[in-house]
């Protein structure tokens, strides 16, 4: 059985500043020439036939938002807006999201859940640009990150304010105890800031 529980938690505000800093900075030293158009897509089966995608376990890599480029492959926005996320292993390449991931903080919580040997398989920086990209549709992260076994903790930290007006997290209360692997439609729960972290 799956155990996926998501920590909505919010950093101090200078942290969360930081973080997103560190993150402007990656983006500032990317040479777009040096990466391939990769689109990020939570349709079904559309990430498994990408290479980039599927090789970018240990690596930084960016993918970009569906609406991103025009019909020559030039970007229509500025790079900082045209981009869906940068993953998968920020918490072992990136000195400043290693030293992030790894806080005091994080393993406290880590522990607090019983983990005996916690280990972080991904880590990604995921953007919600203004008047671009694709529909994240109803999913349960299962689908996307394979694991045997299916003992999975994922910790989403918001690093600004979410709302339902800028799109927040959304569950099923419980569903974390669901054995199923079908798309699952999503309400809103209660996002409680300040509380952790």
């Amino acid at each position: 059985m799956a155990t996926w529980l998501y920590l909505l938690c919010s950093q101090r505000q200078s942290v969360r500043r930081y973080v997103r800093h560190r993150c402007c900075q990656l983006v500032d030293d990317m040479k777009l020439e040096e990466h391939p158009r990769t689109v990020f897509s939570t349709q079904p089966g559309r990430q498994a036939n990408d290479d980039y995608f599927m090789t970018s376990g240990d690596k930084i890599r960016y993918f970009f938002e569906e609406e991103a480029f025009d019909e020559n492959g030039k970007l229509k926005v500025d790079k900082h807006l045209s981009l869906n996320k940068i993953g998968h292993a920020l918490h072992a390449l990136d000195p400043e999201f290693k030293r992030f991931t790894f806080q005091e903080k994080i393993k406290a919580t880590c522990q607090s859940l019983s983990m005996k040997k916690p280990v972080v398989v991904q880590s990604m920086y995921i953007f919600k640009q203004p008047g671009i990209g694709g529909e994240v549709t109803p999913h349960q992260d299962s689908t996307f990150l394979h694991t045997h076994p299916m003992d999975i903790i994922g910790l989403w930290i918001p690093l600004e304010d979410a709302t339902e007006e800028n799109s927040c997290l959304w569950f099923v209360p419980g569903s974390h105890k669901s054995q199923s692997m079908i798309y699952i439609h999503w309400l809103m729960a209660a996002l409680w800031y300040n509380r952790q972290f």
